[in-house]
């Protein structure tokens, strides 16, 4: 999983914020946004420093297994937001989006 720079896929997606400043214990939403409907086929992705990306949510809504319950996505079509409820120490990570509508997936990243 890698972001892309200029992507060829028809869907660009459009992540912010880029940064996020925060406090232990706020409630932070990242949106990404489609240039075209994607239905619910977008996916939320977690990468702590020095460690992979560990998915999160996939079908827009749906949390992986072991995934905290404070992660909430949600979002149809064009609009998408992954919600964190209670930030915790653990969470400082970058966050990224994907689409799997189109191929190639397009993927984009925010940190917070």
């Amino acid at each position: 999983l890698f972001p892309l720079s200029g992507a060829r896929s028809a869907i660009q997606l459009t992540q912010s914020p880029a940064s996020l400043p925060a406090s232990l214990g706020d409630t932070v939403s990242i949106t990404c946004r489609a240039s075209q409907s994607v239905s619910n086929y977008v996916e939320w992705h977690q990468q702590q420093p020095g460690k992979p990306p560990k998915p999160l949510i996939y079908f827009a809504s749906s949390l992986h297994s072991g995934v905290p319950s404070r992660f909430k996505g949600s979002g149809s079509g064009t609009d998408f937001t992954l919600t964190i409820s209670g930030l915790q120490a653990e969470d400082v990570a970058t966050y990224y989006c994907l689409q799997a509508k189109s191929y190639p997936p397009t993927v984009l990243q925010a940190s917070t």
